[in-house]
């Protein structure tokens, strides 16, 4: 796998986990009962965005090395999901 292919496939992991992490623990102003003029109700509380950043990228991390492990091993290759035998 080249540099930039890794690259890649840990944005993608890094992005999906990220959204998988963002509604944990969330608060609407509305659930506190103050909602700040100018803003709607549904709008967080405390994102934690830090936090949830920092959490996201161990979690990826773990992730893409499972995922560079497997792809770097040769266990699965193009050859296993040619179902169709489309691949020659």
């Amino acid at each position: 796998m080249s540099i930039t292919g890794a690259l890649i496939l840990f944005s993608v992991t890094w992005f999906m986990v990220f959204f998988c992490v963002l509604p944990v623990r969330f608060q609407a102003q509305a659930d506190r009962g103050e909602v700040t003029p100018g803003t709607p109700a549904s709008a967080p509380e405390n994102a934690m965005i830090g936090k949830k950043a920092r959490i996201t990228t161990l979690i990826a991390a773990v992730i893409f090395a499972l995922l560079y492990l497997v792809i770097n091993s040769g266990s699965i290759t193009i050859d296993n999901m040619d179902v169709f035998h489309v691949m020659g």
